[in-house]
């Protein structure tokens, strides 16, 4: 909302959000009154949002696609993609026909909100292993996050996802990789330049309007549709 508030050239009434899993970032801007429209391939994931939406009293549109490729029917006013996510896209063609789509999405002057780019390539702890620990309700999950270089050359990444979980004694363990890919900040800002379709207003804290002055793992790229 602040970023709404400081570089909107127009009124905010929908927002999308892309790649949107569960999505508690999207059920609490229907709480706030907007209208949440949730975007992803999974229908799992979409049915879940559906699921806890119903619980919450609040109204959700989902729409099931892949998000190198689609269309909305009703335009929004506002585009978010969170933690991370935009690394699926795989390649520089698919990020131009992504933000084609998203530009199909959104009308003139609209924001386009993409956290969490991979751009910190300068850093030690790029590459590596993070891990932390959550309880709730007896439920208690031990949380192993890695990104392995695979190709510094076709800047191609391998990140693994394992959750091990303790559900009063039950043990459960699940465990994902998939690959992805991390753009420099040059080179993303030339890409959207390509697409024409958007005016890349600057990289920001991810907490924060507040520029970067440092390529930082945790970024807002703010774009506006022009």
């Amino acid at each position: 909302e602040k970023f709404i508030k400081e570089y909107s050239i127009i009124p905010v009434s929908r927002v999308l959000d892309i790649g949107c899993g569960p999505s508690q970032q999207l059920r609490e801007f229907a709480r706030r009154g907007y209208e949440a429209v949730g975007l992803d391939r999974s229908p799992q994931m979409l049915a879940y949002l559906e699921e806890k939406a119903r619980e919450e009293g609040i109204g959700v549109e989902t729409v099931l696609v892949d998000m190198t490729g689609f269309a909305i029917e009703t335009p929004a006013d506002f585009a978010i993609i969170l933690m991370g996510t935009i690394s699926l896209i795989g390649s520089k063609e698919n990020l131009l026909s992504h933000l084609d789509s998203v530009a199909r999405s959104l009308n003139s002057g609209d924001l386009y909100i993409i956290e969490n780019l991979s751009i910190n390539w300068h850093s030690p702890d790029f590459i590596g292993t993070q891990e932390w620990t959550t309880e709730r309700d007896g439920i208690r999950i031990e949380t192993k996050y890695s990104a392995e270089l695979l190709d510094s050359l076709k800047q191609r990444l391998r990140e693994t996802l394992r959750l091990e979980v303790d559900d009063h004694g039950e043990k459960i363990i699940f465990e994902g990789s998939t690959e992805t890919r991390a753009f420099f900040p040059q080179e993303f800002v030339t890409l959207v330049e390509m697409n024409g379709m958007f005016e890349f207003i600057g990289y920001f804290e991810r907490s924060s309007t507040k520029r970067l002055t440092e390529a930082l793992p945790d970024n807002i790229a703010l774009l506006r549709r022009s």
